[in-house]
């Protein structure tokens, strides 16, 4: 298993290098200078070389991209063009928001779609079973944002029972959750569901039956266990995507998170900001995926025993 693992850390630098070497020279390369936006379409000429001066914008690509991966190791991204806050502790804040909303509408996503796709999968042709994939359908047809505009609409402006902006208290964080959360859990139940129905109709799922053991533990106890890898494939992508930021229901909630400030900075020109805030996104996909395959390695021994036999 440590082999493994380690073998995955390597194949996790390299491809962080190459994310941020292709994020670095696309971001440069398009049109655009942030000096003239900062400072205005007339501003003076040799204001503005002094200012691309100083920010290191005058030297080759190359070199810039250096100095960048020698100042990103020892964690210093620089600073925003526009609020002069260093990158790290902006997006150290904004991370923060992030990930406790990410998690808050993972573990709705995670509790309803696994519950209702095996519940789903159980009552397989029955009116339950149609009832939920068409819920399922429904909810994985609606864009996030356009539930949170009917969440808002419905428990903070009709029935003003919660905040519809901002994450000034814990019950504000129950609407952005939720609309998040439903969207996701839709997917998780469809692929659980897939799932099961693969594995429901194995010969050691009948068999366990026929010893006579409970339905609760066949479904649960050896149905379940043997679904889970497409399960947990699935669902470590959709904490990355949650993790990352979600732009449009970020800014429906008024929410300053990664997806807020990837926007803001895109609009600005931000590149400090720009380019830390992708990095973010990239390390949490990469890591996500080394999670995964980790996990894939506990679920399934065959995994750990094919990665022995690729090294040998």
């Amino acid at each position: 298993m440590a082999l493994y693992i380690g073998k995955r850390l390597l194949q996790t630098i390299i491809v962080l290098l190459g994310i941020t070497f292709v994020t670095f020279v696309l971001i440069f390369v398009v049109p655009g200078n942030p000096v003239l936006i900062m400072m205005g379409q007339r501003a003076d000429p040799a204001a503005v070389a002094r200012m691309e001066h100083n920010l290191g914008m005058d030297l080759p690509l190359l070199e810039q991209y250096g100095r960048f991966v020698l100042n990103a190791l020892r964690f210093d991204l620089g600073r925003s063009y526009y609020t002069k806050e260093l990158v790290t502790d902006v997006l150290t804040r904004r991370a923060g928001i992030t990930i406790s909303v990410a998690l808050f509408s993972y573990i709705i996503a995670m509790v309803v779609g696994v519950v209702a796709g095996i519940y789903s999968a159980v009552k397989r042709g029955k009116w339950q079973d149609r009832l939920c994939m068409s819920l399922i359908v429904i909810f994985m047809s609606a864009p996030a944002f356009w539930v949170a505009l009917l969440l808002q609409i419905a428990f903070g402006l009709m029935l003003r029972w919660l905040p519809i902006s901002g994450i000034a208290s814990p019950a504000a964080y129950i609407l952005p959750c939720t609309s998040l959360g439903l969207r996701y859990a839709a997917e998780t139940a469809r692929f659980t569901r897939t799932s099961m129905l693969d594995v429901i109709g194995q010969d050691y799922v009948r068999t366990a039956r026929a010893k006579g053991l409970k339905e609760v533990v066949v479904i649960y106890g050896h149905a379940l266990k043997n679904a889970l890898i497409p399960i947990v494939t699935m669902s470590g992508f959709q904490l990355g995507s949650l993790m990352s930021g979600t732009m449009l229901t970020e800014k429906v909630f008024n929410i300053p998170g990664i997806g807020s400030l990837l926007v803001d900075s895109m609009e600005k020109r931000d590149l400090p900001l720009l380019i830390g805030g992708v990095m973010y996104v990239s390390m949490v996909f990469v890591i996500m995926n080394l999670i995964v395959d980790v996990l894939y390695a506990f679920i399934d021994p065959r995994i750990r025993v094919s990665s022995k036999k690729a090294v040998k």
